[in-house]
């Protein structure tokens, strides 16, 4: 008897395939995607949590629940121990990619292997709290909320740098953009099916999934909520990742630094404009002369410094244009196993079985 189904060396280059996935099984239902790397100490405590929900949501409301690990290349032993979960009240799937390619990748990689209808988005860490997870589908199913985000309630125990940063970013990202991305939302919220298949149409490839999620649009709630402590292992979020996510949000979602460099070269020149006509004046009326060498190196400096900044946005947007016209996939699957939940339960009343 067949447990699982195995596809190691599948590659994620056409979203037909992926759709063929989606249309097994239950037609409605929840799936639960969550990226993991590293996650390898806290993969257990948080699978049972997730059971909890899931027997909770059949009880409740007859809902049929799936998860989805997707492992992004982690260097410990996440893998291992996803495979080895049980399929207890929630069928499992484990999708390994090829490599590390990103949160945002592995984020698309269970969308696409979602094969129920609505979708929810949580973290492997442990931080999200599972325990809201109701008031999520409630908000769907009852309210008709077809994209239920979190976002944190404060950021009081962040230091003032990060909450400085935090809040210029999202000041950046959504100055003059047409559909606004919630301040201090995450990854943590729910997709309707349809929200989630309209998610699933957008074709680019360098994807960042808070502004998406907005921009599809339809009915929208914000929910509040404190993330829980982590309690095993360690971030692998360093400033230096945090900085490169966000460049990448601003350059796949805004043209905001477009128009900063713009405006900036405009006050550069309007300054340089009044410069040189108070030193023609004064040339003229007082007879002054004209300053020199330090005056022209302030100003070679501001301009090259100005024009290296207005290079490196440009070279970033290209870069963007360059990554979209490959055409390269964006993440690949090494192997591909799904537990289904009636088939576990089939096992144990076998063993249970041949036991008496």
């Amino acid at each position: 008897m067949v447990n699982a189904i195995n596809e190691p060396g599948s590659a994620a280059t056409a979203r037909a395939g992926s759709a063929g996935a989606r249309n097994f099984g239950a037609a409605g239902g929840l799936s639960i995607v969550v990226p993991l790397h590293n996650e390898a100490a806290s993969l257990a405590r948080l699978h049972a949590k997730l059971v909890d929900v899931a027997q909770t949501l059949g009880a409740s409301r007859s809902l049929a629940c799936e998860v989805v690990y997707v492992d992004d290349g982690s260097l410990d032993d996440t893998l291992t121990i996803a495979r080895q979960l049980p399929a207890n009240a929630l069928d499992v799937q484990v999708v390994s990619l090829s490599r590390n390619f990103g949160k945002e990748a592995a984020l698309l990689a269970g969308l696409d292997h979602a094969r129920l209808g609505a979708v929810l988005f949580i973290d492997g860490d442990g931080q999200h709290p599972t325990a809201l997870i109701e008031t999520l589908v409630g908000h769907w199913l009852d309210d008709g909320y077809d994209v239920v985000y979190t976002a944190k309630a404060h950021r009081a125990n962040e230091s003032v740098a990060r909450r400085t940063l935090v809040k210029a970013f999202y000041l950046l990202v959504n100055w003059g953009a047409r559909t606004k991305i919630p301040e201090d939302a995450g990854d943590f919220r729910l997709l309707s099916p349809r929200a989630a298949d309209a998610l699933r149409h957008l074709p680019e490839r360098n994807r960042f999934f808070k502004g998406l999620s907005s921009w599809i649009g339809f009915r929208q709630i914000r929910v509040a909520y404190q993330p829980e402590p982590r309690s095993d292992g360690r971030t692998t979020w360093n400033l230096r990742s945090l900085i490169g996510l966000s460049i990448d949000g601003l350059t796949a979602f805004s043209v905001a630094p477009l128009r900063i460099a713009t405006m900036l070269g405009l006050i550069i020149a309007f300054v340089a404009f009044i410069y040189g006509g108070q030193i023609v004046y004064e040339t003229l009326v007082y007879g002054e002369r004209v300053p020199g060498y330090p005056s022209l190196f302030v100003g070679v400096m501001v301009l090259g410094g100005v024009q290296l900044i207005m290079l490196g946005v440009l070279g970033e947007y290209i870069a963007k244009i360059l990554y979209e016209i490959k055409g390269r996939p964006v993440y690949f699957v090494a192997e591909h196993a799904v537990k289904l939940r009636e088939q576990e339960q089939r096992r144990d009343s076998d063993t249970r079985t041949a036991a008496e």
